[in-house]
């Protein structure tokens, strides 16, 4: 996200807190994707993942007022949902998971000759997050699906910093255990 975005969802979420419908509109036309997706990465379940983006951005309709920009929008929304999400597992404990509804969602930047050279290492890299842990898991999608820092994956997840790195290294080991069972070879740093 560009510096100029930045300051700019800033702006609509002060100009929300002022009850401004189109800031709204134009706010969750920006960030609605990556709360769904986050959503469903944590839930598992397309139904109660649209029904988080509802209660995310309600939430920022009656909050805006309190946001105190110690973060950036994008980091404070994923704390929204991630807080949301949890609520929603503990309420669904014994609810059946869908990974198959993640593995629908498309990335618009993808032409179709890239997004089928991604297609069996993207899906053998699913089948491998879903064998993480909870912990392990939001970790991971938070550092390489958001691009989130330490630091705001530390603020979203409301743990130390050196927890996040910790489970960060714990994660991509077991990760890279798992893509070497699966036949592929670790490809990143």
């Amino acid at each position: 996200m560009s510096a100029t975005q930045a300051a700019s969802d800033e702006v609509l979420i002060a100009r929300i807190a002022q009850g401004d419908r189109l800031a709204m509109q134009v706010l969750y036309g920006r960030h609605h994707v990556r709360v769904y997706r986050f959503g469903l990465r944590l839930v598992r379940d397309e139904q109660v993942a649209e029904d988080l983006i509802s209660e995310v951005f309600l939430d920022v309709w009656r909050q805006a007022g309190k946001f105190e920009g110690r973060s950036a929008v994008s980091t404070w929304l994923l704390a929204i949902t991630r807080f949301k999400a949890l609520s929603a597992l503990r309420r669904r404990k014994d609810a059946e998971l869908d990974e198959d509804a993640a593995n629908a969602i498309e990335d618009a930047s993808d032409d179709p000759e890239v997004a089928v050279q991604k297609k069996d290492t993207g899906e053998a890299l699913r089948k491998c997050l879903t064998a993480l842990s909870l912990e392990h898991r939001e970790i991971v999608d938070l550092v390489y699906y958001h691009e989130k820092s330490v630091e705001e994956v530390a603020e979203i997840v409301g743990i130390p910093e050196n927890t996040v790195k910790t489970r960060l290294f714990y994660a991509r080991k077991k990760l890279a255990e798992l893509l070497k069972a699966a036949g592929i070879e670790r490809g990143w740093p």
